[in-house]
């Protein structure tokens, strides 16, 4: 059981220099100055290094703190006064420090490109497959672009020589020869070169075997430049091609046009006759260049493909 009586404490020593009261109370005296400098000498140890350090060895001087305040100001001052007056060489510092800040921060790795933040290597990955892929669809269309305009442009050549080539079809054919008489209505009867009594030399032209009345037709285009009687080829027409070429067809029974006509290829011109020096109904057919010395007839239908 705890002893809850208080403890008697001792009586503190009276000093006999001090007056007392009556009743037993002291009166307050004031502590004489050797007394006030051994009680600080007492508690100074108590109070430990910090409290000491803030007492004033000079009581003249103000307080450490007070000192380091007062030379703050008195630096702040100094720095707004030099601020004001050289305005621009700070500000051309602190651009220098700005850039050498931007410097160090690519050197340290700091900045956004560089940074560590994995959201922001995501966003920056992201960035990047997103640019890649817009060119990559850049190229394409780029590409597709172009195979179109060259699609065009073949196609505008393919139309372009189709169009000349039908032109030329068209030229062929209103120039293409024919043969004298139908397909399956004549025989050769005689051939270019031939050596006989019925002629003074060799034969001159080729000889088309076809009953009388039979229609001529006019091998090419050309004009009629001659029709009439001529010895031993009888009833003859001349027909003249563009190209200076002309063509004759002799032993005629009727004439079916006139010098100066205009005829085209396949029009008939006349009949087979027996006219002049002939031993039977036939169409002797004659071709000399230039209105010059004949040459084979057969060779020159052969060119243009009506005989084999």
């Amino acid at each position: 059981m705890a002893n809850h009586r208080a403890e008697k404490r001792e009586a503190s020593p009276v000093d006999p220099a001090e007056p007392t009261t009556p009743g037993g109370k002291r009166k307050a005296a004031k502590p004489s100055r050797a007394a006030r400098i051994r009680a600080d000498e007492v508690v100074a140890p108590r109070r430990g290094a910090h409290a000491s350090g803030r007492r004033n060895l000079i009581p003249a001087l103000p307080s450490a703190p007070t000192l380091i305040g007062a030379a703050a100001l008195v630096i702040a001052a100094g720095g707004a006064v030099a601020i004001d007056q050289d305005a621009a060489p700070a500000q051309a510092a602190t651009g220098s420090i700005q850039r050498l800040s931007a410097q160090a921060s690519v050197l340290t790795g700091s900045s956004q490109i560089e940074s560590a933040d994995p959201s922001n290597s995501r966003e920056l990955a992201v960035s990047r497959d997103s640019q890649r892929e817009a060119l990559e669809d850049a190229a394409e269309e780029e590409l597709q672009a172009a195979a179109e305009a060259q699609a065009q442009e073949r196609n505008a050549a393919l139309a372009q020589l189709a169009a000349s080539a039908e032109q030329h079809a068209d030229e062929i054919a209103a120039n293409a020869w024919h043969l004298p008489l139908s397909s399956g209505a004549y025989d050769l009867s005689a051939t270019f070169g031939q050596s006989s009594g019925l002629w003074a030399n060799t034969h001159t032209g080729l000889d088309f075997a076809a009953p009388s009345g039979t229609p001529i037709h006019s091998v090419a285009n050309g004009v009629v430049t001659s029709t009439g009687y001529d010895g031993a080829y009888g009833n003859r027409t001349i027909v003249t091609l563009e190209d200076g070429t002309e063509i004759w067809y002799c032993h005629q029974t009727s004439f079916g046009v006139s010098p100066g006509d205009s005829v085209s290829g396949g029009e008939v011109i006349g009949t087979v006759g027996s006219t002049g020096n002939s031993t039977g109904p036939h169409l002797h057919l004659e071709v000399r260049p230039g209105a010059g010395d004949p040459v084979d007839p057969y060779a020159a239908l052969s060119v243009h493909g009506l005989l084999p």
